[in-house]
């Protein structure tokens, strides 16, 4: 197998510089530099106005391909923005490119979310559930299966106890969300909608004022289980504007709290996995979702769902 190049600031200024005039008058060509953030496309700011995704494998880029077709898709849906090309291609045989418009404003990590940004939140989730899944598929956007909430929940038992040992964490807190609890919250039949899969603090634009402006980063997309979207709202934003946000959206107290579960769980396995060397991730931010995801909400009270509960 070929190895795929590594791209290098000199790369990423020769491609601009060949498609855009940007900064042509200063004979020194764009100014490039790396996102922090992410990274898994080799991201790059360049300049003030537009931001250029590297796809850096075969398959990085057939989801970036299709990433293209699914943003013009759900444009229309939704009340806040999604990226928009400027061009796109391959920078290297086989590797593909997006050069988009950046979207003004900030990460989730960096302002908080006001009460109105959590209704554009419900806008969100609401428009990504009125995209027909007929027409997601014919782009190729794939079909995702549901996770186990009860293995999940198995796994963050254990987990639990580690971090008890490293002092991060009360397992006891787990407590709350029993195995029938689990199977209470198990994912409904037929209920997959068109997700993002990623709503994490840094793939959400948000101004200082608060509001959601937009949503970067499409290429985890897939018709799946929504409480996967409130999952990533919760670690984005916190417990109670995720609910309050699905709930306006119309979803019921059973996503909801299946969503909250998923965050919480996958916060407790992922602490540990870091903690044991298995993650590179940030621990400062690992730390903070935790505390996002375990705050308490009034909606906990898993034993009260009644069988017939619907979303609405």
């Amino acid at each position: 197998m070929t190895q795929a190049p590594t791209p290098t600031a000199d790369t990423v200024r020769r491609l601009v510089r060949s498609l855009t005039d940007e900064h042509a008058a200063g004979g020194g060509g764009p100014d490039v530099r790396p996102v922090t953030a992410g990274g898994e496309h080799s991201t790059w700011w360049v300049g003030t106005r537009h931001v250029l995704r590297l796809a850096l494998s075969r398959e990085d880029a057939l989801r970036q391909r299709r990433e293209l077709r699914l943003r013009d898709l759900v444009r229309p849906y939704l009340p806040v923005a999604v990226p928009a090309g400027v061009a796109h291609g391959e920078w290297a045989p086989g590797l593909t490119y997006t050069l988009d418009t950046r979207i003004p404003g900030g990460s989730a990590e960096e302002h908080d979310v006001s009460a109105v940004g959590e209704a554009d939140l419900a806008g969100l989730l609401t428009g990504l559930r009125a995209v027909p899944a007929p027409r997601a598929e014919t782009i190729g956007v794939p079909r995702v299966a549901p996770r186990s909430l009860e293995a999940l929940r198995r796994m963050a038992v254990a987990a639990a106890e580690r971090l008890a040992a490293a002092d991060e964490f009360d397992p006891v807190r787990l407590h709350q969300l029993t195995s029938p609890g689990a199977a209470q919250l198990a994912a409904q039949a037929g209920g997959a909608v068109l997700v993002h899969h990623d709503l994490k603090g840094e793939h959400l634009v948000v101004s200082a004022d608060g509001r959601v402006r937009g949503v970067l980063d499409w290429t985890d997309a897939a018709l799946a289980d929504p409480a996967e979207d409130i999952a990533g709202l919760v670690l984005a934003v916190g417990s109670g504007a995720a609910v309050r946000a699905a709930t306006l959206a119309g979803y019921g107290a059973r996503p909801c709290l299946r969503g909250l579960w998923l965050a919480r769980c996958d916060t407790v396995v992922r602490l540990t996995d870091r903690l044991e060397g298995r993650d590179d991730s940030p621990l400062p931010l690992l730390r903070t979702q935790l505390g996002r995801a375990w705050e308490p909400i009034m909606l906990e009270r898993v034993t009260d769902l009644k069988e017939d509960d619907q979303d609405a």
